[in-house]
């Protein structure tokens, strides 16, 4: 393969139905050390603290404080060399990469992988936000990291084995051709505190399954179609099977923008914001879940989207072609035309255009 995704700014990649531990493993490479809490993820963070922001707690310094020094934080650009990164073509447009696996999921076996990546675009008016999922296997160019690793096309997530954050950014940046504002990393397990300190969500289940997750003695848990309540473990079942689906890891990234979905609708709608022990309980398990880099302003970026709401939110998917396999590793193929489109409309911002293109 070149060393060109076929996509005018390449590298990106989510799983499939598959099972592939990556291409770290194939080189038998040493992971990357991973963070106490923040290799997991899919979701939300920004959004959540512009929740808090919206009840007035977090904009008037409540809690800031132990917020502030719970959340790690992380080198996410050191290394990432200056001349190759794509310009900043929209001002006071942000893009946050989120990133994010789950190390307790009994089907993570591959060590140091990012098992979720989106693209979180923030218009300038900040009147919206567009979630883009990145499959992880997408099929792309990775660079060469500062330890000489990489620097041929591979699974878009190898590069979080290979180089970290750093490798990710570039990865990312290369793929898309949108420049990288932030970082965030959520501890997918994590969800399961979020979602029971706000005492379950709603999530209309598309049809009936069996989790292939061992519950306990009692066996699998079935979920059933409808609308339903969820608790932590549960709605943490939900978004992580992805064995049980024809389209395996797709059906996977629609149930995480769900979860996410349904999370905020919830925490705005809930009682929590009005209620300090709710709140309390909320600030904290969302801060022992995630991880940010060294240059995000929680407090600000909580300002500007204090009047964001979940119906506000756009998810979509990176478009592909399909899957494939490519030596012994299970592949998707990015639709390098749509996605170059999708993606020039996020570098300019235009919001129109990214709906349509994400359609």
């Amino acid at each position: 393969m070149s060393d060109r995704h076929p996509l005018a700014h390449p590298d990106t990649r989510f799983p499939t139905s598959g099972v592939d531990h990556g291409a770290a493993e194939e080189e038998n490479l040493t992971p990357t050390p991973r963070r106490r809490r923040g290799r997991r993820i899919t979701l939300i963070v920004l959004l959540v603290l512009a929740l808090l922001a919206g009840g007035g707690l977090l904009a008037g310094g409540l809690y800031y404080r132990s917020v502030n020094s719970s959340i790690d934080r992380m080198d996410a650009f050191t290394g990432v060399p200056e001349e190759a990164r794509p310009p900043v073509v929209a001002k006071g447009a942000m893009n946050i990469m989120i990133l994010g696996s789950d190390s307790r999921d009994p089907e993570n076996t591959g060590g140091s992988r990012s098992d979720t990546i989106i693209l979180a675009h923030l218009p300038k008016d900040r009147s919206s936000a567009q979630l883009i999922s990145i499959p992880r296997d997408t099929w792309t160019a990775v660079p060469r990291s500062k330890e000489g690793r990489g620097g041929r096309d591979a699974k878009i997530n190898a590069a979080y084995a290979w180089g970290g954050v750093p490798l990710m950014v570039q990865t990312v940046e290369k793929f898309t051709g949108v420049r990288v504002d932030h970082v965030t990393m959520v501890d997918f397990a994590g969800f399961k505190e979020i979602v029971d300190a706000l005492g379950g969500i709603e999530i209309d289940v598309e049809q009936d399954f069996t989790s292939t997750h061992s519950l306990d003695s009692s066996g699998k848990r079935e979920f059933v179609k409808g609308r339903q309540t969820m608790d932590g473990a549960t709605a943490l079942d939900y978004a992580r099977e992805r064995y049980a689906f024809a389209n395996g890891d797709f059906t996977r990234i629609k149930h995480q923008q769900q979860v996410i979905k349904a999370i905020l609708d919830k925490a705005a709608s809930g009682g929590t914001l009005s209620s300090p022990t709710k709140l309390n309980s909320f600030v904290r398990a969302t801060a022992n879940s995630v991880a940010v880099d060294k240059s995000m302003s929680l407090v600000d970026l909580a300002m500007e989207m204090r009047h964001l709401r979940s119906g506000n939110l756009g998810f979509y998917t990176c478009p592909v072609k399909g899957t494939g396999r490519v030596g012994s590793e299970s592949v998707v193929f990015a639709d390098s035309a749509k996605a170059k489109t999708l993606f020039n409309a996020v570098r300019r911002d235009s919001v129109p255009e990214i709906l349509s293109a994400g359609k």
